[in-house]
């Protein structure tokens, strides 16, 4: 039989990961079949746990589960437990084993397939959830100049900060030179950065987060960690405000697909044919 793996969330019927580990393995000669499981909102562990006694042999997990995951994993690897949160879980003799693959996807869509650097750059990135601290340890390593985390409450984004100082100390992770900030979104005004990155959930809704004018950057970069109809409030709000290079998250997905087929498999895919694929079949 075929090893099983799913991906599971709440909504979850959209994800176009089941297409991305499918071409995955047939590139690589692996025998798997992977799924989209929607988990109820607070069954998410009987889901799992069923799946696993049914032979499933892991899972990517997805809004809005994966603090929980990250709960639930009997144990984590370093840059999981940096995040709080898991996206990754892989289950073996000792249980569930917990990863973290979002911020090494995002890194290597930006820096790779987009051949945007982030050394020496002002960040910023909006929100304060789980999308954000998948993503931020792996921001803070890439070397920035300044790293700014903005969120409607600041209270929250201060708090993140403050936590992800200490995770940064702890892993001899070196902060931005310019420093690396927690601003309420009006605070914003004045700022300008060169790659801003919306990591909050305000897409989902059809609107963009409430920026002050002027954030942008032009000659910068704008992304959306989220792919598709979601992401194009925000893409749109950076076009109008004259940035020219922009992109949603959709090489995330994939890149980050691909960490967890090698946790789970011991061979690394080829990210760039099935990103083409994907973004040719729309």
């Amino acid at each position: 039989m075929s090893d099983r793996y799913a991906v599971f969330g709440n909504p979850v019927a959209h994800s176009r990961s089941p297409a991305i580990h499918a071409a995955f393995a047939r590139q690589t000669g692996q025998d798997i079949v992977y799924e989209a499981l929607a988990a109820p909102l607070d069954g998410f562990a009987a889901a799992l746990h069923a799946f696993a006694a049914a032979g499933g042999r892991g899972a990517n997990v997805t809004v809005p589960f994966k603090r929980e995951a990250w709960r639930l994993a009997d144990r984590r690897s370093a840059r999981a437990q940096a995040a709080g949160a898991v996206n990754t879980l892989r289950f073996d003799a000792q249980g569930l084993f917990g990863d973290n693959t979002d911020g090494a996807g995002l890194i290597a869509d930006i820096c790779g397939n987009l051949g945007y650097s982030i050394a020496g750059r002002r960040v910023l990135l909006l929100g304060a959830g789980g999308a954000a601290r998948g993503v931020l340890l792996p921001l803070l390593a890439a070397a920035p100049r300044r790293l700014v985390l903005a969120n409607r409450s600041e209270d929250r984004a201060q708090a993140l900060r403050e936590e992800f100082a200490a995770a940064a100390a702890a892993l001899a992770v070196e902060l931005p030179e310019d420093g690396f900030e927690a601003l309420g979104l009006p605070a914003l005004a004045g700022g300008r950065f060169e790659l801003v990155i919306d990591a909050t959930s305000a897409g989902l809704a059809g609107a963009p987060p409430q920026l002050p004018e002027a954030v942008f950057d032009p000659a910068g970069l704008a992304y959306d960690l989220v792919y598709g109809p979601a992401a194009r409030a925000f893409l749109d709000l950076a076009r109008r405000q004259g940035v020219a290079k922009r992109a949603d998250g959709l090489g995330m997905l994939v890149e980050q697909a691909a960490e967890s087929f090698l946790l789970w498999r011991g061979v690394r895919p080829q990210t760039a044919p099935v990103l083409a694929w994907l973004r040719a079949s729309g």
